[in-house]
């Protein structure tokens, strides 16, 4: 999950690269959402075990209250930071 730097709005994706992805994303060439928003923080992030489990995971949490979203991340990163190099470091 990405987020812009007030952290109010959010983009959630499925992805086999997320390095390459992530990359994307900050060269300004992600969707057309994250462009517009300068969503480029990642904040979020889950690994599942099959592309099927990923899709179904990325359509109920784009189906979540913003309020769970927001939630979800205070659970795993409670300082918001940026999870980008830590992932790929």
């Amino acid at each position: 999950m990405l987020t812009n730097r007030g952290n109010q709005l959010f983009y959630i994706g499925v992805t086999s690269d997320i390095a390459a992805r992530m990359m994307q994303h900050r060269a300004g060439a992600g969707s057309a959402h994250c462009q517009r928003y300068n969503i480029r923080k990642l904040v979020h992030v889950e690994f599942c075990s099959t592309m099927h489990e990923a899709i179904a995971r990325e359509k109920a949490l784009k189906e979540w209250h913003r309020d769970w979203k927001r939630r979800l991340i205070d659970e795993s990163n409670p300082e918001w930071d940026d999870l980008f190099d830590r992932i790929l470091g």
